[in-house]
């Protein structure tokens, strides 16, 4: 993990506008397949966005925001394959490289990218 990008998100600012909140759930559209419940998360945050909504800043969305920082700047722990069970790998290409996910009955086993 990149320190400079680790200061960023660390430093990141509470959101005060819609804009600044969708900006931060872009960053973290790339990372929701590596974090577990990322849309439940990020539930409270997202309904700010909708068309209409009012912006009102809670303190359930103060927590969440905190919450999703904090799984955008800790390594996952990877564990071993068990046997021959199954297997299933999740794949995203992005302008600058292609990520993969190799899981193993819904635990994370490798992260690749290229």
């Amino acid at each position: 993990m990149d320190p400079k990008k680790i200061e960023a998100v660390q430093n990141w600012p509470r959101p005060t506008s819609t804009t600044e909140i969708q900006s931060f759930l872009s960053l973290g559209g790339y990372y929701r397949w590596f974090v577990e419940g990322f849309s439940s998360i990020s539930t409270p945050l997202t309904k700010l966005t909708q068309k209409g909504a009012l912006f009102k800043w809670s303190d359930e969305c103060e927590t969440r925001f905190q919450k999703l920082k904090t799984v955008f700047i800790t390594a996952p722990v990877l564990v071993l394959p068990i046997g021959l069970g199954s297997y299933t790998v999740y794949c995203d290409a992005l302008h600058i490289g292609l990520g993969e996910v190799l899981v193993q009955d819904g635990r994370v086993i490798a992260y690749l990218f290229q």
